[in-house]
């Protein structure tokens, strides 16, 4: 590797691991339990993504590319952590009931907006709904998964409303932190993606930033980011599901892809150097 490109991969590397150990240690990870995180995913990629195609991976080849020792890479073959497959089901089925209600007209009033709903009944109901998008659970599950995360409200005994278009599992720390592993994962991805594509090849990644802005812009700042921004979502979410085979099951075509598309609004306080504090003071 090129020592320019070698000295920008580790400043970028320092950048994106300060908001990581940040989290880490408000949850008393130590680095010890980091490390031996890191070594367990260095070892699984090398034998998954960098094996000689007809050659069996080997523990002195993983030791080669990884830096570690043979000892090491023998240790650290079968990776501990696991992806919490149940959480990222909850995840995905509160956000394809969410989605199909907001984009379903058979669950729209008269003005063309997501309907109240009765939890029960035939035709249009809650129930009806989670059939329809839920998969295969209960109905009772679903619906305290949204009510909990606040994106439902109960309207009187037996009927329902919806409170936002996202869902978002806030009772559960462990479901936030599940997200956190998935969508940094498909961020970085991406940039791992453009970084070796042709233009044309390229993924879409694009961001618009400033960094002297009065504070008392940023609520409208934020109050457009999450209007625009869910509606290309949702304006998206129905471009795709036309064509997704669980939600429209008669939809053709050949092979399986996976497509992700997010929007993230950020917003923090610009730590000025001497000069400019200098120059603020002035």
């Amino acid at each position: 590797m090129k020592s320019d490109i070698k000295k920008a991969l580790y400043e970028a590397v320092i950048i994106l691991l300060r908001p990581l150990v940040k989290i880490l240690l408000k949850n008393h990870v130590p680095f010890r339990a980091f490390s031996n995180l890191a070594k367990h995913v260095y070892v699984d990629v090398a034998l998954k993504e960098f094996g000689i195609p007809g050659r069996k991976p080997s523990v002195s080849r993983v030791s080669i590319l990884t830096g570690l020792t043979r000892k090491d890479v023998s240790l650290v073959k079968n990776p501990p952590a696991s992806v919490n497959v149940e959480a990222l089901d909850r995840y995905h089925r509160g956000t394809r009931v969410i989605s199909g209600w907001v984009r379903d007209s058979r669950f729209w009033n008269k003005d063309g907006q997501p309907a109240d709903l009765s939890i029960e009944g035939k035709g249009v109901s809650f129930n009806e709904l989670v059939k329809r998008y839920g998969g295969d659970v209960p109905p009772r599950a679903v619906l305290d998964e949204l009510v909990t995360s606040g994106a439902v409200e109960r309207i009187g005994e037996s009927d329902l409303r919806l409170v936002t278009h996202a869902f978002i599992p806030f009772a559960k720390e462990t479901d936030k932190l599940q997200i956190l592993g998935t969508d940094v994962r498909d961020l970085i991805s991406t940039i791992e993606h453009n970084l070796h594509s042709t233009p044309d090849q390229s993924f879409l990644q694009r961001k618009v930033s400033y960094d002297n802005l009065p504070a008392e812009i940023l609520p409208e700042v934020r109050e457009e980011a999450v209007q625009k921004g869910q509606a290309l979502l949702e304006e998206l979410d129905r471009l795709m599901s036309r064509h997704d085979r669980d939600a429209n099951p008669s939809s053709g075509g050949t092979g399986r892809k996976r497509a992700v598309i997010g929007i993230f609004y950020f917003e923090d306080d610009v730590k000025l150097d001497d000069k400019e504090e200098g120059h603020e003071r002035s």
